[in-house]
């Protein structure tokens, strides 16, 4: 496939589990394009192979380094179009995807992206969570002054945030966010599109408490309830040490009829609204 007197760069999104959810489009660009730069070759040829396609395949990841990419530039601009695939999803979010498509754009290569799979949002949606503003920070720095900084920035954020994360550093994410943010609405989705596809839904409190006692496996999305604007008993250090059953006094007293009152706290707290109203009514 050609354009003009160069290539063209396809930004080719693939399946991020299930092999079925793959485009048409894709599938065709595929077949048609001179060669394939994979994120992960042994995943792609996975996909490949599943579908009967033939095309080359190089591998193109973070470790790839300037010559590799030069490489492919110089095909590209002599004319054969490539297909570029991450390991899973849409190329270009959180992978060195990037970096070929701006280099491409300031050489006037010619990028044409196929959308389809995306696993931060296929994780927004099925969250509950608000999903008309979202924030997506991939994943968190490892350790040290950034990710504090980016925590920080993250408990001021009043859009929903959307993070990935591997399985081994879970635990201590959780931990830092309920540090920072508080105990705020969350999901945990794993595995999506999978056999084993699991969405857990409740609070930072709840989801650290289930990773306590369980091994995560597979990678997650975390999608995190925005900062809501503050309102009379939301602020967590006013009712961080009281009891369900106190916030819903303190906010009763603070105006709220009892039954808005229960609701607001079983929200705030992730718990069931009919578990609050018992505890209020045996207090009383």
């Amino acid at each position: 496939m050609t354009a003009g007197k160069s290539g063209v760069l396809y930004l080719c999104a693939t399946p991020i589990g299930n092999l079925e959810d793959v485009t048409l489009r894709v599938l065709r660009v595929l077949r048609e394009v001179d060669l394939v730069a994979a994120e992960d070759t042994r995943r792609t040829r996975k996909l490949l192979s599943h579908y009967d396609i033939h095309t080359p395949l190089t591998s193109y990841h973070e470790h790839s380094g300037r010559r590799k990419e030069e490489q492919l530039l110089e095909r590209l601009a002599g004319g054969q179009s490539i297909a570029l695939v991450s390991d899973a999803g849409t190329p270009g979010i959180s992978d060195p995807g990037e970096k070929l498509v701006r280099a491409a754009l300031d050489r006037g290569i010619p990028v044409v992206p196929l959308p389809g799979p995306s696993a931060l949002l296929a994780a927004l949606v099925v969250s509950g969570l608000p999903a008309a503003r979202f924030a997506f920070e991939g994943f968190l720095p490892a350790k040290g002054k950034e990710r504090q900084q980016l925590l920080e920035h993250l408990a001021r954020e009043s859009r929903t945030i959307v993070l990935f994360e591997a399985p081994h550093r879970l635990r201590k994410t959780l931990d830092d966010l309920r540090a920072h943010l508080g105990n705020r609405r969350a999901c945990a989705a794993r595995e999506l599109t999978k056999k084993h596809e699991e969405v857990l839904r409740g609070t930072l409190d709840w989801l650290a408490e289930h990773f306590a006692s369980r091994t995560p496996q597979g990678e997650f999305v975390l999608v995190i309830e925005g900062r809501g604007e503050e309102e009379p008993g939301t602020g967590r250090e006013e009712w961080a040490l009281l009891a369900p059953e106190e916030h819903v006094r303190l906010l009763q007293e603070r105006g709220l009829a009892p039954n808005e009152a229960i609701k607001k706290v079983a929200r705030l707290r992730g718990i069931p609204r009919r578990e609050l109203y018992n505890k209020v009514k045996l207090r009383k």
